[in-house]
């Protein structure tokens, strides 16, 4: 792991709230920042102290905190939650990551695994392109498409991939993950996705040792529920909860459904 920064929570834009004594962390995904979960998080403020951040290259200081060489991979994210929850004194907590932040916190749990309690993965994916055996979703020229399309023209890319990711007919949702998109400065971006989109850590899912719940809905253009299977099984342990709703975003778009899966499996938390 890396070298840690100073002063990291509030470099990350970080926030605490809510009462309760267990703590939980909520991290956002690709296009998005610590807002996404305004439909969930007073749930967890019932239940826990809440402690959320932008992710690196995300939220009003997104251009500031991302580092190119850093952010290259998924370990550079996780080195900087393992930051923010160090300089915190964080001991214990229930980590909450949609989409890549599942994996930056399975990532950080491996290293460290005396910080989690247990695990809730949104959207999660190991790996996004198909391979012998596995379905990612997505062919090699896909993912060029893609990128050459962010690379082109940017807001124009933004337009098209919003409602594709959100998955409804929800102009409200649509329009706050299309202004978390457009506040990210294009070829930072370009290189998130493209860590994103070739990582693979498939090999590391098995020496995740801490309790996991793996939340996916059905339909979702990012990742099949393929996926949420494979991480069911390659994980000891982890549960799978399929929520019947479209789209990448469901703690933004079925926050009802959602929040009815939690009652389910972190209810024993409730203070």
């Amino acid at each position: 792991m890396g070298t840690p920064f100073v002063d990291s929570f509030e470099r990350f834009n970080g926030r605490r709230s809510g009462a309760g004594k267990p703590i939980a962390v909520l991290a956002h995904g690709f296009g998005t920042d610590q807002t996404a979960w305004s439909a969930l998080r007073p749930w967890f403020e019932q239940r826990f102290e809440v402690i959320s951040f932008d992710l690196a290259g995300c939220g009003p200081r997104g251009a500031e905190t991302y580092d190119f060489d850093r952010h290259a991979s998924l370990f550079g994210y996780a080195d900087d939650l393992l930051d923010i929850l160090d300089e915190l004194e964080v001991e214990r907590c229930t980590y909450i990551g949609h989409s890549m932040s599942a994996m930056i916190g399975a990532l950080a749990s491996i290293a460290r695994p005396e910080l989690f309690e247990r695990m809730v993965m949104i959207g999660a994916s190991p790996r996004y392109l198909d391979d012998d055996g596995y379905t990612g979703g997505f062919k090699p020229e896909d993912l060029e498409n893609l990128f050459d399309s962010m690379s082109a023209n940017y807001q124009a890319w933004v337009a098209g991939f919003a409602p594709m990711v959100v998955g409804v007919e929800d102009s409200e949702v649509i329009a706050d993950f299309s202004n978390t998109l457009f506040q990210m400065r294009p070829d930072i971006a370009l290189n998130t996705s493209r860590t994103i989109f070739n990582s693979d850590v498939r090999a590391l899912a098995a020496q995740v040792s801490r309790p996991v719940h793996v939340i996916q809905t059905s339909v979702d253009v990012a990742v099949p529920v393929a996926v949420g299977h494979w991480l069911a099984e390659a994980i000891d342990g982890a549960t799978l909860d399929i929520i019947d709703a479209s789209g990448h975003l469901p703690h933004m778009t079925a926050s009802g459904e959602v929040i009815r899966i939690l009652d389910q499996r972190l209810g024993g938390t409730a203070r």
